[in-house]
């Protein structure tokens, strides 16, 4: 039976379009199915491979001394609910503007925060959006940002952090990987929104962002989190009648979500 919808128009969804994974499982999710059932294959650790190497040890061909401490690696993973990573990431508009966007994600919930985009992201804007973070009941508790260390993170930007008690983390010079939940989360914005769309200008952008973040982190499944979403986590919705089933198009018309019918 062919799923009523809620809007008209094209499918967004295309043959061999991007996230295939995902819109299947969220569509399961969605209706109260869990993944297995539905046959999609088991998630997999999301930091499996993105993890920082080992420091080295004497005696086996490295001359540099033995740390104490736990690896990057283990630090992440037991301290993930305490951890928001931060970077920027650059959109070209059809009239060749550049524009900046700050995103924030908190690693353990993956809840995703975005500032406004920008031309100029001088210190003034970046130290904006540091206190913007924090304002409102959606404020990040957490003890460690991590950033890497492009010259727009200003002294400013980093006390805004530190006066709410969050230690901040330089990562190493030319190591991505290092900051790695923050880069996987740029890579998954260019491939579902910003790849697919003609940004016209800043307020285009922003609308789209917004909505990306909404369905980001109200219905987008999550490996990380066992395949939920940040709004969704230790929630199980109920299972939902083919005929309930409604399609609504969000991000401009680029994802569908799928969800039962209010009673």
């Amino acid at each position: 039976m062919d799923v009523q919808e809620e809007a008209d128009g094209p499918p967004a969804d295309r043959p061999g379009a991007c996230g295939a994974h995902h819109r299947y499982c969220q569509g399961l999710l969605g209706l109260g199915l869990l993944p297995d059932q539905g046959g999609a294959p088991r998630p997999r650790d999301p930091r499996r491979g993105l993890l920082y190497p080992p420091d080295p040890s004497p005696g086996r061909g490295s001359s540099g001394p033995r740390r104490n401490g736990p690896s990057w690696a283990e630090f992440l993973r037991a301290q993930a609910d305490a951890i928001l990573a931060c970077d920027f990431f650059t959109v070209e508009t059809v009239f060749l503007r550049t524009l900046y966007v700050l995103i924030f994600i908190e690693v353990g919930s993956r809840r995703l925060h975005f500032s406004a985009s920008t031309s100029s992201p001088d210190t003034l804007f970046v130290t904006q959006q540091a206190r913007n973070l924090y304002i409102g009941e959606e404020a990040p508790k957490v003890r460690f940002l991590i950033r890497d260390r492009d010259a727009k993170f200003a002294r400013s930007f980093d006390e805004v952090f530190r006066t709410e008690g969050v230690h901040v983390i330089k990562t190493p010079i030319r190591a991505p990987n290092a900051n790695a939940f923050a880069e996987r989360l740029i890579r998954t914005i260019r491939a579902e929104v910003t790849d697919r769309a003609l940004v016209l200008g800043p307020r285009h952008l922003d609308r789209l962002l917004r909505s990306f973040a909404a369905h980001y982190n109200a219905h987008r499944p999550h490996r990380g989190i066992d395949l939920q979403s940040p709004d969704t986590i230790g929630t199980v919705p109920e299972v939902a009648r083919i005929a309930d089933v409604r399609r609504r198009r969000v991000v401009g018309g680029l994802i569908n979500e799928y969800r039962a019918r209010a009673a």
